[in-house]
């Protein structure tokens, strides 16, 4: 996913996702259900994943990516059901 702001603009000016042929819905569903279901603001970001608390330590350690610890909100996976519902794709 690639998220592009301008100084002073609160909502993305662009806004791409690349499942890299991973995906089971198609990027372009993707890409209009995303914005729908998450708040991509700045704040909103800051808020979300509580970037103002990192924890430099734990992220340090074994990096950041592919981990399921509580400071770690980046991979929570809590909004796919209502993702789906948008994108109008079914569970597996």
């Amino acid at each position: 996913m690639r998220i592009a702001y301008s100084i002073g603009v609160a909502e993305p000016e662009s806004f791409l996702v690349d499942t890299h042929g991973t995906g089971t819905v198609s990027e372009a569903a993707l890409e209009r259900a995303v914005p729908e279901v998450l708040d991509l603001t700045p704040a909103a970001i800051i808020r979300d994943l509580d970037l103002r608390r990192p924890s430099f330590r734990e992220i340090s350690l074994f990096g950041h990516f592919g981990r399921n610890l509580p400071n770690f909100r980046w991979e929570r996976i809590d909004r796919i059901e209502e993702l789906r519902s948008v994108c109008g794709a079914r569970k597996r």
